[in-house]
C-alpha cells in the first residue's frame, strides 16, 4: 500500500470510532495488503489519537488462544496499543455511547518494571515484570466483521488496533513467578456463567505471549517500556456485551473484576 493509502485508512478508523459507524473490510478494499501494511495503518490510527492528546500505557496481544483463533478463523497472533483513555477501574459503568458493539475477554495483565525488546527468554520476561494482575479487555471493531460474504482477515484485525478498545483492572497484584497456566476465570454475564478458561489457553503459558510481543515490536523498531501494561491474551471466547449487561469475572484467589454496560 502507498503511504497515502495507509494514511487514509488510519483516518477512516478514527472517523469510524468517533461516529460509531463501522467502515468496510480493508482486506477487501486492499486485497494485496501485507501484515506490514496493516501495522502501518494501526500506527497511523494510533498516531492520530496521540495527536488528540491520548497517551500510550501499554500493549495487548490478541489471537493467542485456540478459542479466539477458532472464533475468528485466524491463526496468527497480533498486537495493539493500549491508551490512557481506554482504562477503567473494576466496578465501572461503561457509557452507552462509548463503543460500537463491545465484547469482553478475560486475561492476565503484566505490569513491567524494565524494558524488553528482541529475542528475550522466559526468565528475562519474568525478571522485567513488576507484577501480574487479572484484567478484562473490552473489544470493539471499527471495521465490520463480515461484508459481501467475506469475513475479517488478520489484515483487518491488525489495522483495527487488534480490536482493542478498553481495559478493566483492579487492585490485585501478584508475583509473576506463579504458574500462570493454572490461573483461571469464571465469567458471568447477568448472573449466568458464559465462559470459563485457564491461562494455559494462551500459548500454553501467558509468558509466551510477552516473548512473542517483544520479538514483534523489535521488528518494527519498538520495545516494551517500564510501567507499561501488557495484556497477554484471552483464554476465553469474546463475550458480547449489549446495553445493560453486567459482567462478573471471578479469577478465584487471583482476584475478581466487574463492570457494567449502560
Amino acid at each position: 500500500m502507498t503511504p497515502e493509502q495507509i494514511a487514509a485508512a488510519g483516518q477512516s478508523l478514527l472517523l469510524a470510532e468517533q461516529s460509531r459507524i463501522q467502515r468496510g473490510l480493508l482486506s477487501a478494499e486492499h486485497p494485496h495488503a501485507t501484515m506490514d501494511d496493516a501495522y502501518a495503518i494501526q500506527r497511523a490510527f494510533v498516531d492520530r489519537k496521540l495527536a488528540e492528546g491520548s497517551r500510550v500505557i501499554g500493549w495487548k496481544i490478541g489471537l493467542t488462544s485456540r478459542a479466539m483463533q477458532q472464533q475468528l478463523n485466524i491463526t496468527t497472533p497480533d498486537s495493539g496499543v493500549l491508551l490512557d483513555d481506554m482504562a477503567f477501574d473494576s466496578g465501572a459503568t461503561i457509557p452507552a455511547d462509548r463503543f460500537i458493539a463491545p465484547r469482553i475477554e478475560a486475561e492476565i495483565a503484566f505490569v513491567m518494571k524494565a524494558p524488553l525488546a528482541g529475542e528475550v527468554t522466559r526468565d528475562q520476561v519474568l525478571a522485567a515484570t513488576d507484577y501480574v494482575t487479572p484484567a478484562l479487555e473490552i473489544l470493539d471493531t471499527r471495521i465490520v466483521r463480515a461484508e459481501g460474504g467475506k469475513t475479517r482477515t488478520i489484515i483487518d484485525t491488525i489495522a483495527d488496533n487488534a480490536a482493542n478498545a478498553g481495559i478493566v483492572t483492579g487492585s490485585q497484584r501478584h508475583a509473576p513467578t506463579a504458574d500462570l497456566r493454572w490461573v483461571g476465570a469464571i465469567v458471568k454475564r447477568d448472573g449466568v456463567v458464559e465462559e470459563t478458561g485457564l491461562g494455559a489457553g494462551v500459548l500454553d503459558d501467558p509468558v509466551t505471549g510477552i516473548i512473542w510481543l517483544a520479538r514483534r515490536m523489535h521488528h518494527y523498531g519498538q520495545r516494551i517500556e517500564p510501567g507499561q501494561i501488557i495484556l497477554s491474551g484471552s483464554f476465553i471466547r469474546a463475550l458480547e456485551c449489549p446495553p445493560g449487561s453486567h459482567i462478573d469475572a471471578d479469577f478465584g484467589p487471583f482476584g475478581r473484576l466487574t463492570c457494567s454496560f449502560a
